[in-house]
């Protein structure tokens, strides 16, 4: 089963060309290799609340991504708001899944209990947080990667709650 999988980076500095988007660059890796995933959309935002909203919406209600994985915009800097732009477009939160990632990246790095990404659906599209950093957004994809078909598989109804 091949998922529609959107990549949404917020960076100021990626917006603007100044910095190499590498977060994105390991998503599709892990996405293709891992959960045989095609990336239906790739962009890079401002770190602005209304832009990353207007992404995650056009990502999920015209693409129709399965899955929308975005980086950025998740720490205690006073430019991050990715998990508050998240908030104000899904439906349904579904913490699990960042706890999962939490964990699975503590016990790599104390530091990431600092990171707010959140998880959540938006109609039959489910929406990750994840990190800004590379290695963050590997160990975070790793941590859920193995329960990511089973859940798109549910949100999307291709396959039952109890298979």
């Amino acid at each position: 089963m091949q998922w529609k999988v959107a990549i949404l980076t917020a960076s100021d500095k990626g917006s603007r060309g100044e910095r190499e988007d590498t977060s994105a660059q390991v998503i599709r890796e892990l996405i293709e290799e891992e959960l045989g995933g095609e990336i239906v959309d790739y962009r890079i935002v401002p770190d602005e609340q209304d832009e990353i909203m207007a992404a995650l919406i056009e990502m999920t209600d015209y693409f129709q991504a399965d899955l929308v994985l975005t980086t950025g915009g998740t720490g205690l800097s006073p430019r991050d708001w990715t998990p508050e732009a998240t908030q104000r477009v899904i439906d349904r939160v579904v913490p699990g899944i960042a706890e999962a990632m939490r964990i699975g990246s503590m016990q790599k790095t104390r530091r990431a209990m600092l990171t707010r990404g959140i998880c959540g659906t938006r109609g039959r599209s489910l929406i990750i947080n994840l990190p800004g950093s590379p290695k963050g957004v590997h160990e975070c994809l790793m941590a859920i990667m193995d329960q990511l078909p089973h859940a798109l598989g549910i949100l999307t109804g291709r396959v039952g709650e109890h298979n």
